[in-house]
């Protein structure tokens, strides 16, 4: 018999998820209040380089052999041994001889070459290999006659030997090669005596090496004689005075005498475990009031990871300091959260934090009220984000008011100094400019895990210049225009109904970015007069180019790296649809007996659009494809083409993942019929002023305005005489894209 156990469904999942998250949070919470009580318990109350809060008395008569002491006398000793070098090694001389002469001979063979010009007698020194002359020493070189190129020669062979002959040294070689023009003889002139130098110079090598094996021997010969040393203390005597920048022997002195271990403290811990239960309380009441939060569990988990690392970095640096509490960027807290769940959790959360931060630490009223502030100023600036600009403003927002507080509670503080103020500014001018790039950086990362697209990324996703756009309108120009038209579309009706607008727009503008691999298989990127080369294919065949977008456009996105909320647009704009056309061709061609065909053949892949967002964009591309294709001759014609897209997707389920509202699609359908109406309104011919035009009777006492003249645009003309209906082909692939799935 076996035993099944229950599978809690998703909704207990989740509560199961978050009651464990905030076990974590709670506990994160209180541990990081005890954070600096624990450190102390198991630290020095103060470490080496601060200033001692009291008077450290010995408590009983002690002598120590101090480890600090000793290893600081050792230091000294080795270091005042001095280090061992080789002896002249003559070998390296010889070497670098012999490659000086081998050079020298290289050079009377090139000035010897009858044969050979002056420049190819300059091209052929550049080739040496061991020196490297300048174009001026090489000129000279071949000017000298054949008797004093000897004498310079052996005067080179002559200065490297002797100066070979010394000690030299790997960081001395500069310095020797510095004295080589005082060892050419005085009998040459300057000139040649400078090249002398040019030809010695390069095979100037160390021959003295510092000797690691000799030198750590003299070292530890040194240390052997060392003693330690005996630190000795008698009862009352001050091991540490109040005041006193504690060093590493104070402190050592300190623990022999167990006077830097914290007592324990009840109260610390009844303090903490209080702050504790309201934080936790104030965050239960938000997430109360704000549900929306927690429908996703990666939200609550990025925003509770976000609180507990700036919690935890903050206790652990900013105690025991006086400068850190204002350099640390809180703010960037609060821009982070703005942008990735909005200014009022960010307002929300950012207090909390601010006070835990706070606790305990000096001047608790004055860094709250700093931190809060600054990132109170910084999101309200922030808001939505949508320029990289803004975020620049926002720190400098945070800068002022943090500038602000800092005078109005130090300027009264007697204790002060102009220094410390200067200091304290710097680090609130370093807090704003960290707490920017910190969020840049945070905002950017986070947005992925959250399958967000923050609206930074997305307006540079709505540039010109980006790849992929560039490559849309290159290869579909149609396809661009087109993508231009139902972005429009699908922003106004986003904002309409308080949907992501800004994303909207920029999933509408790549939506069909597969038709860039095939243009011509599409009507939009078709010239008037050409062959659709639809009518020439099998139906099958024909819709697989017209769904091949769908995948294509996949394609493109990874390539260019396009985020995943971009790629739902690509692949939900169709959902499960079916391209009409071709279908109903097969039925057609097979004898009108549907049962021959297998319409799966001609349906999209899908999925079916899963956000407001993507079934917006499926709305709109439908919408404007019939109303591009069947030019409504009124008003009534417009919003029943509107109507029946709308209630044809609502009918055939591809709605149903969206939590679209019968009155959001309503709005919706007014947004695009407002939209729709002003983009393919009737348009007035105008004559052709080269011919005779008849003017109305009503206009014919009308007197024209002069050419140029402003006002000639708005003088009434003859109504355009009718002419030739341009819509498209309804077997084409823009009328195919319209059409639903019965």
């Amino acid at each position: 018999m076996s035993v099944s156990w229950p599978i809690p469904d998703w909704h207990a999942r989740r509560r199961i998820a978050l009651g464990l998250l905030l076990g974590v949070t709670v506990a994160g919470i209180f541990f990081a209040l005890l954070l600096p009580y624990l450190w102390r318990l198991n630290q020095p109350p103060v470490g080496v380089g601060q200033v001692a809060e009291q008077d450290y008395v010995a408590t009983s008569s002690l002598s120590y052999e101090s480890q600090v002491l000793t290893e600081d006398l050792r230091e000294n000793v080795a270091r005042s041994v001095e280090p061992i070098y080789t002896s002249v090694d003559t070998s390296i001389a010889r070497r670098q001889l012999e490659r000086l002469r081998a050079a020298l001979d290289f050079i009377t063979n090139v000035r010897a070459d009858a044969y050979a010009t002056t420049e190819q007698k300059l091209v052929d020194l550049s080739a040496l290999q061991d020196l490297s002359l300048s174009t001026d020493t090489e000129q000279k070189i071949l000017a000298l006659s054949d008797v004093r190129w000897l004498g310079l020669s052996q005067e080179a062979i002559a200065v490297l030997e002797q100066v070979m002959r010394s000690m030299i040294r790997a960081d001395r070689l500069t310095s020797v090669q510095g004295s080589l023009p005082a060892l050419v003889s005085l009998s040459l002139p300057e000139d040649q005596a400078g090249v002398v130098v040019d030809l010695v110079r390069p095979f100037v090598a160390p021959n003295s090496f510092y000797d690691s094996v000799q030198t750590q021997t003299a070292v530890d010969q040194a240390l052997a004689g060392v003693k330690p040393v005996v630190n000795a203390f008698v009862v009352g005597q001050t091991i540490v005075a109040r005041g006193k920048v504690i060093g590493r022997a104070d402190l050592e002195a300190l623990q022999v005498f167990g006077l830097a271990k914290a007592e324990e403290n009840w109260r610390e811990i009844a303090s903490a475990g209080l702050l504790t239960i309201l934080a936790s309380l104030y965050i239960l009441i938000y997430v109360q009031r704000t549900p929306a939060i927690v429908t996703d569990i990666r939200r609550p988990f990025v925003l509770t990871a976000m609180f507990l690392i700036f919690l935890w970095g903050a206790r652990l640096f900013v105690p025991n300091h006086v400068v850190v509490p204002y350099l640390f960027p809180t703010a960037a807290f609060a821009l982070t959260v703005c942008v990735l769940f909005g200014s009022e959790t960010a307002l929300f959360i950012t207090l909390p934090l601010s006070i835990l931060i706070s606790y305990q630490l000096p001047r608790p009223l004055e860094l709250t009220i700093y931190m809060v502030l600054g990132s109170f100023f910084g999101v309200w600036m922030l808001q939505r984000a949508q320029r990289f600009t803004t975020f620049f403003v926002a720190g400098g927002v945070i800068v002022l008011v943090g500038l602000t507080v800092v005078a109005l509670y130090r300027l009264t503080d007697p204790s002060i100094d102009l220094p410390g103020l200067l200091s304290l500014g710097g680090a609130v001018v370093i807090n704003g400019i960290a707490s920017v790039a910190l969020s840049l950086i945070l905002h950017f990362f986070l947005a992925q895990f959250l399958g967000m697209i923050s609206p930074l990324q997305l307006i540079e996703l709505t540039r010109p210049d980006q790849p992929l756009l560039q490559f849309i309108l290159r290869s579909a120009p149609g396809t661009y225009q087109h993508s231009l038209q139902v972005a429009n579309l699908a922003e106004q009706a986003a904002e309409q109904i308080g949907a992501d607008a800004l994303l909207t727009r920029v999933g509408a503008l790549y939506h069909d970015a597969g038709k860039a691999n095939n243009p011509f298989y599409f009507i939009e990127n078709q010239m008037p007069g050409e062959l659709n080369p639809h009518d020439d294919i099998d139906p099958v065949a024909s819709a697989v180019k017209i769904i091949q977008h769908v995948s294509d456009g996949l394609v493109l996105a990874n390539q260019y790296r396009m985020p995943r909320r971009i790629r739902d647009f690509i692949s939900e704009h169709h959902g499960n649809l079916i391209t009409r056309y071709q279908y109903v061709k097969a039925v057609q061609k097979a004898g009108g007996d549907e049962s021959l065909v297998n319409m799966e053949d001609f349906r999209y892949p899908g999925p079916s659009p899963r956000s407001k967002e993507t079934a917006l964009l499926m709305l709109a591309d439908g919408c404007e494809a019939r109303v591009r294709a069947e030019r409504p001759k009124d008003e009534l014609h417009l919003r029943r083409i509107i109507r029946e897209v709308i209630e044809s997707r609502l009918k055939s389920g591809e709605l149903n993942a969206t939590n679209l509202t019968l009155r959001q699609l309503e709005m919706v359908g007014d947004s695009f019929y407002d939209t729709l109406r002003g983009l393919y309104h009737p348009r007035i011919a105008y004559p052709d002023l080269a011919k005779k035009v008849e003017v109305p009777s009503a206009l014919a006492a009308t007197e024209l305005p002069a050419p140029g003249s402003a006002s000639l645009a708005a003088v009434p003309t003859q109504p355009a005489p009718a002419v030739q209906d341009v819509r498209p082909d309804p077997r084409s692939a823009e009328f195919m894209q319209t059409e639903e799935k019965p």
